[in-house]
């Protein structure tokens, strides 16, 4: 393979983990588990460097091969929303590339953290990388099972937080944990179940089903506002001063509910608030760690 080839190839490699999301499948698992243990160890830097890329690699690599066809359908997808090598001889060696790309960066993790912790904490693990790998790869197709879909990628962001709780010996029951981590999976089914509402039409013509294709756009983008408003009322049932993370998920509320009447026919109007969604999640990120540094140093 030439230089210039093998060069494309990794950068297709790279693009495909989608690195402007790395932070968001790290972030929970660093967070927690420093939340915790209040040390920065081994464990903390090997996770969080498994959540930063490989994990990423896995989640996205594998739906972008997987994907191809639809992809090359769908006019949203070539850029920060996915990349799609349009050449299919280019796009067959970077596929494969990707898979092995795949297989050598998280076995190396998978394997040490196995031996990190107790028998949950692998348990869990396993399942949380076997929902992501389920959720694209032939045979499974998470993806394809409307509402499954949904609860599958919420799991995608908030399994490395539970990990992290697992992994710490920390009870998810304690009232300053479950509010969180519940509230977690209700934001991100509402944030995948919206994301799918700009694909209805394109994900129909390809035979692909989702939630939305099932219950429709206008329908899909009502569930989605309605579990953004459970997600705000389970955080208010957190102490003070975690509580004013209630506020958050009124933001997506805010965002969502713009496409409330949406219909089928108009649903890629829908991809203007997936990319409010894609920079709402930074402010909304940065609220988050402030809440986080008070509550470490005691301040509220």
């Amino acid at each position: 393979m030439s230089d210039t080839r093998t060069t494309a190839t990794l950068a297709a490699i790279v693009r495909s983990s989608r690195p402007v999301s790395w932070i968001n499948t790290a972030y929970p698992f660093a967070a927690g588990y420093l939340m915790v243990t209040r040390d920065v160890d081994a464990t903390l830097i090997v996770g969080t460097l498994f959540f930063l890329i490989p994990y990423n690699l896995l989640m996205y690599g594998i739906n972008d091969v997987f994907d191809y066809e639809s992809d090359l359908a769908n006019p949203r997808k070539g850029g920060i929303e996915g990349d799609v090598v349009r050449d299919r001889t280019a796009a067959a060696r970077i596929h494969r590339a990707i898979l092995i790309a795949c297989v050598i960066t998280v076995v190396p993790f998978m394997v040490w953290l196995l031996f990190a912790g107790d028998a949950w904490a692998a348990v869990t693990l396993v399942l949380v990388v076997f929902g992501v790998v389920a959720y694209s790869a032939p045979g499974l197709r998470f993806k394809e099972k409307p509402f499954l879909d949904s609860l599958t990628s919420a799991l995608h962001f908030a399994g490395p937080l539970l990990y992290a709780l697992v992994l710490t010996g920390q009870p998810l029951d304690g009232a300053s944990v479950w509010p969180a981590w519940v509230a977690f999976i209700l934001w991100g089914m509402a944030s995948h179940a919206f994301g799918a509402v700009q694909d209805v039409r394109a994900d129909r013509a390809g035979g692909i089903g989702s939630v939305a294709t099932v219950i429709g756009a206008r329908a899909t983008v009502r569930v989605a506002v309605a579990l953004y408003v459970v997600a705000s009322a389970v955080l208010l049932t957190l102490p003070w001063p975690g509580a004013i993370a209630a506020a958050l998920p009124l933001a997506y509320v805010a965002s969502t509910a713009r496409f409330w009447n949406v219909t089928d026919d108009t649903c890629e109007a829908a991809n203007r608030g997936w990319k409010t969604f894609l920079w709402l999640n930074q402010p909304v990120g940065f609220v988050v760690t402030v809440l986080l540094i008070v509550i470490w140093n005691g301040w509220a």
